[in-house]
């Protein structure tokens, strides 16, 4: 079954809703076997919405909507969906029943305007809306499908899992499968480079993406079932790891921060972070992730330079010598991290953001991070290359973050003699102050 996905909403166009719809709908699909093949944005204007559908239609098994199913004037897809396939609307008793409670149970008088959420093609599928007043509904004519879902996200995927998964079943067969492998450290170009050949398979496919500072390919195969899907994947997803090594991360896997975190559970490790020019948001990624609370044991963020002297006890003449944005700062900011956390690993970055220069003249995109279990001190010096511009600032701190991250995943992966990446300094940790 082919599908296309019509997504309803003036907003969205205006870009003032971020369009997740996508990308679950997508995934969620692709895994029962149905090939999404075009998506589109509408707004709430009946004539471009009914031209839109009919296009879909005209080449695709079914189309899916969401969004455009609440009780004002604007709100139209059940509408213009009724009239592309020439069906009336009627009320539907159990919808408005169901509607009525839903306020009911809120102790609020139900506006009139909600009846018209309870009007649905006749000879429709209703899709009962189990987190909100507006039902949904599946319609049939010549072999094409419409699936009408709301556009709320939380009501959509619950009803998409329970009403239009069950609808859908009858119509797919065999499976969608995708492993997104998760790189960083190299480009999108140089990784691509290295799995040339991988790029021209046809079952499963290779495509490589770019994502801010990351590099990942995502790996797909196509069979009559889940095992066989991941019987065509596994040699490819092991050829990857032999040809790019390190830098891969993990596979599926959310983020950075997830794999750090599961590495560190699994490790029975702690660490400890200390942010200048990131500001807490290595911290903050941490914590974003659940059960981060088992392997956190505390943040510093000392953006000034005297708190990174009274805080972490970096030393006075090391910044008057070297500035703040050195190596040695950074080595003596993530000792003294270790030192006051009692942690099994501490992190510490100080860098420029940006957007301009400092007053050195040194360019933004510039960070020194290191690294210490208490042995040895490990250092790396980043450039992201943007040094100005808009969003450089945004991006830098992203990156940077992202290279905190990774500095602790590799200081958990690796014995310090096969450690890949940064280097090991000639740092006394006991001499450091306490």
């Amino acid at each position: 079954m082919t599908c296309e996905l019509v997504f309803v909403g003036t907003e969205l166009l205006l870009g003032d809703i971020l369009n997740t719809n996508a990308q679950y709908l997508s995934k969620r699909l692709a895994a029962l076997g149905v090939s999404v093949v075009h998506q589109s944005v509408v707004g709430d204007n009946p004539e471009r919405l009914a031209e839109t559908l009919q296009i879909a239609l005209s080449r695709s098994d079914a189309v899916l909507t969401t969004g455009g199913l609440g009780p004002t004037k604007d709100d139209l897809t059940k509408e213009v969906c009724a009239a592309v396939f020439g069906l009336a609307l009627e009320p539907d008793a159990r919808s408005l029943a169901r509607i009525t409670a839903f306020f009911e149970n809120k102790g609020i008088e139900m506006p009139p305007s909600n009846a018209k959420q309870a009007m649905l093609p006749r000879g429709a599928v209703i899709f009962d809306n189990n987190n909100g007043t507006a039902p949904g509904c599946a319609m049939e004519k010549d072999g094409k499908h419409i699936l009408i879902l709301p556009g709320p996200p939380r009501e959509m995927q619950a009803m998409f899992e329970e009403s239009a998964v069950p609808y859908l079943k009858p119509f797919t067969s065999g499976v969608i499968l995708s492993k997104e492998i998760r790189t960083f450290g190299i480009g999108e170009s140089a990784m691509a480079q290295r799995v040339d050949d991988l790029l021209s398979l046809e079952n499963p496919t290779v495509a490589p993406y770019a994502k801010s500072g990351e590099a990942l390919l995502r790996v797909t195969a196509k069979a009559e079932t889940a095992a066989e899907a991941n019987a065509l994947l596994a040699p490819v997803i092991g050829e990857i790891h032999s040809r790019l090594g390190d830098v891969i991360y993990g596979v599926d896997v959310p983020s950075m921060e997830a794999a750090t975190v599961a590495l560190f559970k699994e490790k029975g490790l702690t660490m400890a972070t200390a942010e200048s020019c990131t500001a807490g948001l290595v911290t903050k990624r941490i914590t974003d992730i659940p059960g981060a609370s088992e392997v956190l044991r505390c943040g510093f963020v000392t953006y000034a330079a005297d708190t990174k002297e009274a805080l972490l006890g970096v030393k006075h003449e090391t910044i008057k010598a070297q500035t703040v944005v050195s190596e040695a700062v950074a080595a003596e900011m993530a000792i003294g991290a270790w030192k006051r956390s009692g942690a099994s690993v501490a992190a510490a970055i100080t860098g420029l953001a940006g957007p301009g220069p400092d007053e050195t003249g040194r360019s933004a995109g510039l960070a020194y991070i290191a690294s210490t279990d208490g042995k040895t001190v490990w250092t790396k010096a980043v450039q992201t290359g943007h040094a100005g511009g808009k969003g450089c600032r945004d991006y830098n701190r992203t990156v940077f973050a992202t290279h905190v991250l990774n500095e602790l995943r590799l200081f958990a992966l690796f014995a310090p003699e096969t450690r890949p990446g940064g280097q090991p300094i000639d740092y006394d940790v006991k001499d450091m102050t306490a």
